[in-house]
């Protein structure tokens, strides 16, 4: 159903990258112009539609910068969210505003480094005002590679490796159609260029996609399954306590793929699951399904992902009867001292 409907959106494919190139087009020739701020700014996105691993990444920035003893913050569009305008989200010390008002993404950035954040769809605004409220000399944007309003200190560009893999064509044209934002060609703006493999091996990238890798500064990036965390108590176990187990995976992420595949990885069943679409807002009548399913299958657990288990700790009480851990994952490199120093070398 979902390649008939690609197939009926293929008239449109040329009309949105009519406006796309006239808009980059306006902007390489400085008719659109980009404005600097009064910090470093670091960009990280994607060409494609979610699912490469941007927010991982921009922790994994974020912590890298922050141990440097480099005054950080992040800013983000906030998608998804209840909200609009410019909202901070926190402070460094503490986290100010709910999953729903700010976005699953921000949110859980904040749960793994606490440093001042905000949401603003306008992101110069946002920014300068987050720089002038705490003083920060660095700026991870994120998901802003798209975003060229606001002038980037290094533009950091991620493509999840299974993409680049896939024979599917249709995946591989512009919007409505495809996945793509831009075309590859827009590689040529990125300053590095991340390919998240994921929990799959490093392959071979198609020919047809290499060519635009030329004299770039190329890593391949990797997940790491720590282990399993209560989202109820916070108490860590490991993934080879829960082998064996009968599990009910619930999910709501741009791409489910690589966290069932994680799971399988670590010899866990995935038979059982609720697939939802990414960026859900979680309600009691999902919960109430969710413990529906997990009876009706005689789970012992629920299984879900980080992003998903920010948004589903709000019903702790509505799921008392149910246990809930998320997946904890932690993004490396193949050559991680290069990177790192690569990204720092440009901060500071």
């Amino acid at each position: 159903m979902l390649d008939v409907l690609r197939v009926l959106f293929i008239p449109l494919v040329p009309i949105y990258a009519l406006v796309i190139g006239v808009r980059n087009y306006l902007f390489d020739v400085g008719i659109f112009k980009s404005k600097k701020v009064n910090a470093k700014v670091l960009s990280i996105g994607n060409l494609t539609v979610g699912g490469s691993g941007k927010t991982p990444t921009v922790i994994y920035v974020t912590k890298l910068l922050k141990k440097a003893g480099i005054k950080v913050g992040v800013l983000s569009r906030g998608y998804s969210r209840t909200s609009k305008g410019y909202l901070l989200v926190s402070d460094g010390n503490e986290i100010k505003e709910n999953v729903e008002t700010c976005g699953d993404e921000i949110y859980q950035t904040m749960l793994e480094c606490l440093v001042p954040a905000a949401v603003s769809e306008k992101r110069v605004f946002g920014a300068e005002k987050l720089i002038n409220d705490f003083g920060i000399n660095a700026i991870v944007l994120d998901d802003a590679f798209q975003h060229r309003w606001i002038h980037r200190d290094i533009n950091i560009l991620i493509f999840e490796q299974r993409f680049l893999l896939s024979k599917n064509k249709l995946r591989k044209l512009g919007l409505p159609t495809g996945n793509l934002r831009e075309p590859f060609s827009a590689a040529k703006r990125a300053d590095l260029i991340i390919i998240n493999r994921k929990f799959s091996h490093r392959q071979n990238l198609p020919e047809e996609f290499q060519k635009h890798l030329d004299g770039k500064n190329v890593f391949t990036a990797f997940f790491h399954a720590i282990g399993f965390v209560d989202i109820k108590t916070n108490m860590f176990y490991k993934p080879e306590e829960f082998r064996g187990q009968k599990s009910l995976v619930v999910s709501a992420v741009a791409n489910p793929y690589s966290f069932l595949n994680a799971l399988r990885q670590i010899d866990i069943e995935t038979t059982n699951k609720m697939i939802f679409r990414d960026h859900k807002i979680y309600t009691e009548d999902d919960i109430h399904n969710i413990r529906k399913q997990f009876y009706a299958t005689n789970a012992q657990s629920v299984l879900t992902t980080h992003k998903d288990a920010v948004k589903l700790s709000q019903f702790n009480k509505e799921s008392d009867d149910i246990d809930i851990y998320y997946l904890q994952i932690e993004l490396d490199f193949d050559r991680k001292e290069e990177f790192d120093k690569y990204v720092l070398s440009k901060i500071k």
